[in-house]
Parts: structure tokens; C-alpha cells; sequence
């Protein structure tokens, strides 16, 4: 590595007032799941997404479990999904039994190719199940038709795109339910972290029964009920109140995190654009104008290309990395799920894509540096070649 300051992927901030509100929590003398600081985050994410309801949970993949049990899949019951996403989206479904079936990805935004779910579908199918790659929207009115033709429920895998827009509609809160990640790696964090959206109201007392340990706890507390008892399946999905109280301040300041972030993506693709013009990498469409910047991402050739590259960028102190190994060719992913189709797109992109460091406090310096090593590594491998 170079004498310079070594730049990571990702790197999270304190953005607020999170250590007041983390003290506040502590002295408010109770920090298990359920207090005023959950409230005030549910409160303030249903305002801001306009969504009927917002449970908090103390991951995406717990509100994508929660989803799935909401959706009351089971054993010999298909879900369509892509394969270009994490292994938490099938594995939700799968733990009720079900069967991810995989289809092939857009080359344009890299999420699932809507012209492909029909022909995925059999009489087994029972769910569609949306991922909006680096905060970027899937073509949801034509979805959103297809489903309601075919009677099939649409889950929002949002880990990546809370704020992110669709015609002017959060994400997460157009199909049935919505899941998004406050993870350390994501645009607002509480270091691990998850939300349900629940935007059909015919599922909100059970949702909210699954989250409370399959107890009817949160009407008890309300007080609807003079005693709480176990009324159906669920687990502990509650985030604890100091959480909570981190999560809080980093949605006080949600507009200008993902306002920082977008100056970052666009200055990436204003510094590589003349590399892209030029044919030697493909850079994200110009569709992700409504998206919240949350990852900015490359294609090169091929997997060697993207081997050298990353190597390149490591030895220069930049911490670049690649993505999603396919679910479909995983070992789980053969076991447990199918192909709905051929996977071309999906096997290409996988082997080619890169993504650069994008934080909050990545500077326009640091930026600067990263474009200028990825030009030179373009330019070093043209005069080699």
C-alpha cells in the first residue's frame, strides 16, 4: 500500500444527537423493545413514507421473516425473487418452507426483470418478492398489475432504498408489505436494525402479534386488553430503546444524509463518465435519479478484469469490493431453491461488478483520489495491452 490515507467501503457517522438520545433511553429507566424511542422512530417513518404502519424490528431480516409469515407461505409454496441479492431474502421463505424460484436481473438497474416474473409463475406460486438494488426502483405499476392479476402478494426487499422514490412513492410502501435495513453498511444506521411496513390493514393486528413473541402484548398495552396471552407463531423482533434512541437521531437528519450521499454518486459518475463514454466501464442509469445514493457501483469486462482492478485500488489504499455471489449457484441455492429461467444477466453482472467506497464523510478530495485510480488502472491496462 501508498503512504496515503487508507479509505474503507464504508464507514459509519454520528450524525446528531444519538449519544443524548442513548443517555435519555438509559435514564428513562427501561431499555427493552417497546418504548417511547421505537414509537417515535415507527412515528416518524410513517409520516415521512406515508405508510399505513411501520414496525420497527432488529433487523431486515427480520422484517423479511415477519413478511413471510405474514404471507403464510409454507411447504410446497413458490416465491419470485432474483438472484443477484443477499442470501436474507430467500432465506425468510425458505424457513417457512417455501421455494425461492430465481429470475434474471434488468442490465439497465440490476433489479429483477419484470417481464420475466409471469413466465416463473406456476400454480404453486404465492408471492413476489422485489429487491430495489442500490436504493434504485423496480418497475413496480407493472409488478404491482401483474400481481393483482395473478392474486399473488408483493414483498419490498427496501434494505437498500429507505427515501428512494418510485413516481413519487417511497419505496417499501407500494406492495403489500416493506422491509428495510438501518444496518451499519446503510444510509441510516443504528448498527443493526430493521423495520416491517405493513400498507394492506388487514395484517396489521397479526404483525403486530408475530413481532410481540406471538402474543397480543401491544394491545395490552394500549390498554384494549385487561391481560396479554399467546395467540399465534412469532418471535422476538423488538429493537431494544438504545437503538432506538441511535436510530432516532440518524432519521432527524435522514434528508441530509442521503443529500450527501447523492452529491457522492453523482460526483463518482461526473469523474468516470468520460471512461464510460469511452466504452471501457458501464456505470448505473440515469433512472436512479430518485434513488438515495446508497451504493455506486461499476462493470468492467470480466472477472479478471475486476480481480486486477480491485487489486489495483487495495494497493493504492482504497478499499473497493465486489458483490452478490448469485443465490442460484450458491450451495443453499441449489438446495433449497430453482431457476425460474435462464440467469444470463444476472451470471455476467455478477462476475463484473464493482463497487467504489461511498460514506458520509467521504470527501471530494477522497473522491478525486478514487476516479484518478480507477482512470489509471484503465490507462496502465490500455498501455500494457
Amino acid at each position: 500500500m501508498t503512504g496515503n490515507t487508507y479509505l474503507p467501503f464504508a464507514r459509519p457517522a454520528i450524525v446528531g444527537r444519538e449519544f443524548e438520545y442513548i443517555a435519555e433511553a438509559i435514564r428513562n429507566g427501561s431499555i427493552a423493545g417497546g418504548g417511547l424511542f421505537m414509537q417515535r422512530c415507527e412515528q416518524w417513518l410513517e409520516r415521512q413514507l406515508g405508510a399505513r404502519r411501520v414496525l420497527l424490528t432488529h433487523s431486515c431480516t427480520a422484517a423479511l421473516e415477519m413478511a413471510a409469515i405474514l404471507a403464510r407461505v409454507g411447504p410446497g409454496d413458490e416465491v419470485i425473487m432474483p438472484s443477484f441479492t443477499f442470501s436474507s431474502t430467500a432465506t425468510a421463505f425458505v424457513l417457512r418452507g417455501a421455494t425461492p424460484v430465481f429470475i434474471d436481473i434488468r442490465p439497465d438497474t440490476l433489479n429483477m426483470d419484470e417481464r420475466l416474473i409471469e413466465g416463473a409463475m406456476t400454480p404453486r406460486t404465492k408471492a413476489i418478492v422485489v429487491v430495489h438494488y442500490a436504493g434504485v426502483a423496480c418497475e413496480m405499476d407493472a409488478i404491482m398489475a401483474l400481481a393483482s392479476a395473478h392474486e399473488l402478494l408483493v414483498i419490498e426487499d427496501a434494505a437498500q432504498a429507505h427515501l428512494s422514490r418510485y413516481k413519487g412513492r417511497a419505496l417499501g410502501a407500494i406492495g403489500h408489505f416493506g422491509c428495510i435495513s438501518f444496518h451499519e453498511t446503510k444510509n441510516i444506521i443504528s448498527g443493526e436494525g430493521g423495520a416491517l411496513i405493513v400498507n394492506d390493514p388487514g395484517y396489521l393486528e397479526r404483525a403486530e402479534i408475530i413481532r410481540e413473541k406471538g402474543t397480543d402484548r401491544s394491545r395490552f398495552f394500549r390498554g384494549e386488553i385487561d391481560k396479554y396471552t399467546w395467540q399465534d407463531i412469532g418471535s422476538s423482533y423488538c429493537p431494544g430503546e438504545i437503538v432506538c434512541g441511535f436510530l432516532l437521531a440518524q432519521l432527524e437528519q435522514a434528508e441530509v444524509i442521503c443529500a450527501k450521499r447523492r452529491a457522492i454518486h453523482d460526483a463518482y459518475r461526473e469523474g468516470l463518465a468520460d471512461l464510460a463514454t469511452r466504452g471501457r466501464i458501464t456505470l448505473p442509469d440515469a433512472k436512479g435519479d430518485d434513488a438515495n445514493g446508497h451504493i455506486f457501483w461499476l462493470l468492467v469486462d470480466d472477472e479478471s478484469q475486476r480481480t486486477g482492478l480491485l487489486t489495483y485500488l487495495r494497493a493504492r489504499g482504497i478499499h473497493a469490493v465486489f458483490h452478490y455471489v448469485p443465490l442460484h449457484s450458491s450451495p443453499a441455492g441449489q438446495r433449497f431453491g430453482r431457476a425460474g429461467g435462464r440467469l444470463d444477466v444476472t451470471n455476467s453482472v455478477s462476475a463484473r461488478l464493482v463497487r467504489l467506497p461511498l460514506y458520509l464523510d467521504l470527501s471530494r478530495d477522497d473522491i478525486a483520489r478514487i476516479t484518478t485510480a480507477v482512470l489509471d488502472f484503465f490507462d496502465s491496462a490500455k498501455e500494457q495491452g
